[in-house]
Order: C-alpha cells, then structure tokens, then sequence
C-alpha cells in the first residue's frame, strides 16, 4: 500500500509531532530523527501527520501542505447562537438554491468525520425542484395506493395515524416532504464499522452549516420510513448497490424566519465519581438486555 508519504528534510524541524500524533502508529523516527512510514498497513489516511506539521514538510497521498487552509480562531459564543438558533424549518419558498451553495454544503461534507475514517458515505441530492415534485408526486402516489389495498387498509383503518397521513395526501397536504425544494439521504455501506453513527453525524454537520448559510432545514423520518417500506425510492435515488440509506433530510431557501432562541428543558447531567464496581448477576442480564433490544 503506497500511501506516498514524503518528508522535505530542508523543512523539517525534528519535532516529532506527526509520529506522537498517529493514531494507528505507522509513522516511526529515521536515523536522523525525522519521520517514516513504518508500518503503511496501519495507516488510515487520517492525514493527522499532514495537519500538525508546524512547518509544512509533510506531504502525504500527493496532499500539497501549501493548499491547505490555515486554522482560524472562531467566535464560541458565534457557534452556541449557531446551535441555540437551529429550528426545524418546515415551510420553503418554491424556488432552487443556487448552485454555489449546493456546491458548497457538498465541499462541506468531505470534511465529516467517520469511524475508522472511513470515507465511503455517499450523499444523493435531489438539487432541482421539479425533480423534487416528481419524487414527492410518486412517493404520494404510492403511500395511497399502499394504504388503499384490502389487507392494508385494515391497519391503516386501526392505526390512525396511517389514515391520516393517507387523508392529509388526499387533501392535497404534502405532510411528509412539508414543500421542501431539496433533500439529501446519506448512505452508507452495509459493512462499515458504524453506518448509522456516521450518516447521522455527517446530516448533524450538514445541518448546522446549511444553517450557517441561511438555509432552512428538516429531519425527514416520514421520508426515512418510505425508503424502507418502498425500495423503488432507493433505486430512483440512485444510492449505490451494497449501500444502505441512514437518513434524510430536507433543506432549502426558508419562507419563514424566527427572531429569537427557545429555552429549552434543560437534559439530566450526571458528574461522574471514582466508585467500585458492584453490579449484581440480574442488573447485568437485564442492562445486556435493554442493549440487544434497542
């Protein structure tokens, strides 16, 4: 495996950072004290080496240190309004994001962290709203029809919550996409070491940046559901073979604006002291249990 990691020993100052810093170890001293890719196996090409060189000597995977961006100092109270002020949006102007934009969120997404970094998610975009209303249409369309057959209807009929999603479609409500422009679902494939963690990470960062952006948007579970009742919606997403889709979510230019931060619950927090492990046989059986289950 040539991961093609070089050293500019006119550069290097010694400094052993990149070598502490793997965290697989496959970075080792040479016998002049600078580092060398040791053990290429281990490496997960996390590009840690490259980021922490204080002086640029490291290149890796052809990876020039010059077109990197430079680290910048942000504003935490400017982040925590960020996150105070994410509102779930579900009213859209009927419009296109701009292309730049979309653009963007997905030079944004490349920098998502993952389990073992392991940089295989795959992001479909719906980027144009008739293509969106063509989905939404079909989608619709199926949802009635599902809910429409003889065995089905009895559940539906039973569940109410099903019938009304059938009546409030009928009525002409968009209850699920709720008019949004866009959505992306994020995929990933079946034997990664954590599929679910990592696209739900990577909507998180997507979230809150497109919010950075002035962009509105929504986690779709409705949408999440259908993907999994009507796989013909995977195929005309086009998420890849041995892939499975994580999530979905909308997003577009927002018709509606909030002018102030909620005051939330507050969660339960609990600081953790030193204490001795003495958990009895039957609370153990049943903590596995819980953990099986869910």
């Amino acid at each position: 495996m040539n991961h093609k990691f070089k050293v500019d020993y006119q550069k290097c100052i010694k400094c052993g950072q990149c070598i502490e810093n793997c965290p697989t170890k496959a970075l080792e001293y040479d016998d002049y004290k600078s580092p060398k890719m040791e053990k290429p196996k281990n490496c997960m090409k996390c590009q840690h080496c490259f980021a922490i060189c204080p002086v640029g000597a490291i290149s890796i995977m052809e990876k020039n240190p010059d077109d990197s961006a430079s680290i910048r100092q942000i504003n935490s109270d400017d982040v925590l309004n960020l996150i105070q002020s994410r509102r779930s949006i579900r009213k859209y102007k009927q419009e296109n994001v701009n292309r730049e934009t979309i653009q963007k969120l997905k030079d944004m997404l490349n920098y998502v962290p993952t389990g073992k970094n392991n940089h295989a998610l795959h992001f479909s975009f719906i980027e144009d709203i008739g293509v969106m209303n063509d989905f939404r249409g079909k989608v619709n369309t199926a949802i009635v029809n599902f809910f429409n057959k003889k065995p089905v209807q009895f559940l539906s009929e039973k569940f109410s919550k099903f019938e009304k999603m059938k009546n409030a479609i009928l009525e002409g409500n968009d209850v699920i996409f709720r008019g949004a422009p866009h959505l992306v679902v994020v995929s990933a494939p079946v034997d990664s070491s954590c599929p679910q963690q990592d696209g739900i990470i990577a909507l998180s960062y997507f979230e809150l940046y497109a919010n950075s952006l002035g962009l509105g948007t929504c986690w779709c579970g409705y949408a999440h559901a259908i993907l999994k009742m009507f796989p013909e919606f995977i195929e005309y997403l086009q998420v890849p073979k041995g892939y499975i889709p994580i999530y979905v979510m909308l997003f577009g230019n927002k018709d509606i604006e909030y002018k102030r931060t909620t005051q939330p619950s507050p969660y339960t927090f609990t600081t953790v002291e030193r204490q001795e492990l003495e958990v009895g046989l039957f609370d153990k059986a049943k903590r596995v249990f819980w953990n099986i289950i869910r």
